[in-house]
């Protein structure tokens, strides 16, 4: 695709959202749009471009999307497709298209009237997100496209009310946790976004005491494996790319913890805390156990406690549980310390924790091993396991 059909379809997105509002049949907006989009194609070979446009249009005519999550999809989409054509695929640009993105999104719901800045803020992040994991397929566009409709909808749905400073303040702090963490490379390009996005709805849907607390188990995963890397190396046992995050770890260790604040700050109820200080402890006790355990010796499956060799998937060892207790400890106290649950309820997910990395283990060796579920659906069950082992346990004390 030319500049010239990037100019263009840039051209027909503006139009678009400029004459929506002023255009009482959607469909008929939607018919202007594929008909330009067909021409661009048929001109200028914009092919996943006007796909794209032509699949949201479409959306938008059949009453599927609202006119505001249409708009912002439509400039957002095209501005990051502009940037990344300019400045190519580097880090930086992300940066471009972040600033972009909220510019012209921000105009967008200033013309419309409709002030939704949180859904406006996790679109922008949902965006640049998607860009880093499917930048390389052919379909990416329309994959982004989707995705950012999507996820725009969804939290326009929830109509969840929050300041405007409060979210400014968690904007600001996940980008510096951002920024540290890529000087540090502890997470790639994807592992920057996804978390940046699960500390937005972690501070806003709760408050910035539960992103500390996932703060800390990622300083935590992060300096355990760092643990004597070097003999890990030798072992042939060591996370690959250094240790650095990518979106499938963060989310397989932090989506439970994210959905758990959502329903926090949507009904207050304080077994949603249990949940996420359960299973943020269990990610730990996990990441921790194995990184530390590792270096113990030969370990023991744990369905069969015979003696394995270092790094089996499904293997435990006394020093990895005994790491995997106190980094455990340390999630659930320091969630007590900052006030986000009880003494007793500390002391419960303690063992949550612990038992949920157990589950990890088990998991990985009855199920993972199959075949059945990768090493993310490991995590993510084992988190859910000890989220829910802490409202049980509450629940019977």
């Amino acid at each position: 695709m030319g500049r010239e059909g990037e100019y263009l379809a840039a051209l027909l997105a503006v139009l678009a959202v400029v004459l929506a509002p002023h255009i009482s049949n959607p469909p008929l907006v939607a018919l202007l749009v594929i008909s330009g989009s067909i021409a661009l194609y048929a001109v200028f070979k914009t092919k996943y471009v006007s796909i794209s446009l032509v699949v949201l249009a479409a959306l938008y005519g059949l009453g599927l999307l609202p006119l505001f999550i249409f708009a912002c999809t439509v400039v957002i989409i095209i501005t990051g497709e502009l940037i990344f054509s300019a400045f190519g695929e580097k880090p930086v640009s992300y940066l471009y298209y972040i600033i972009g993105a909220a510019g012209v999104s921000g105009l967008t719901m200033l013309y419309l009237e409709i002030s939704s800045p949180l859904t406006l803020v996790i679109g922008i992040n949902v965006a640049v997100l998607l860009k880093a994991i499917v930048q390389e397929r052919k379909e990416a566009l329309l994959v982004e496209a989707l995705g950012l409709a999507v996820a725009m909808l969804l939290f326009q749905t929830l109509d969840f009310h929050t300041e405007v400073p409060l979210l400014a303040v968690a904007v600001v702090i996940t980008s510096v946790f951002v920024f540290f963490s890529y000087r540090t490379r502890t997470a790639n390009i994807s592992g920057l976004f996804s978390a940046a996005l699960i500390g937005i709805l972690l501070i806003v849907f709760a408050d910035v005491r539960w992103f500390l607390i996932m703060l800390l188990f990622f300083f935590l995963g992060s300096a355990a494996t760092r643990y004597r890397y070097a003999e890990k190396l030798k072992l042939g046992v060591e996370q690959s790319h250094g240790g650095a995050r990518g979106y499938i770890n963060v989310f397989s260790n932090g989506l439970v913890g994210a959905i758990s604040a959502v329903l926090f700050g949507l009904t207050g109820n304080p077994l949603a805390a249990s949940i996420f200080v359960g299973s943020v402890a269990t990610a730990t006790a996990d990441t921790v156990a194995g990184e530390i355990g590792v270096t113990g010796g030969w370990p023991y499956l744990i369905t069969t406690l015979k003696r394995v060799p270092p790094g089996t998937n499904g293997a435990v060892s006394l020093l990895g549980e005994g790491a995997g207790v106190m980094g455990s400890a340390v999630i659930c106290f320091s969630a007590w310390a900052l006030g986000v649950i009880s003494p007793e309820a500390a002391i419960i997910c303690t063992f949550a924790g612990f038992i949920g990395s157990n589950l990890d283990s088990l998991f990985g060796e009855v199920i993972e091993n199959r075949g059945i579920i990768g090493n993310a659906g490991t995590n993510f069950l084992s988190t859910l396991g000890g989220g829910v082992i802490a409202v049980a346990l509450s629940a019977l004390v």
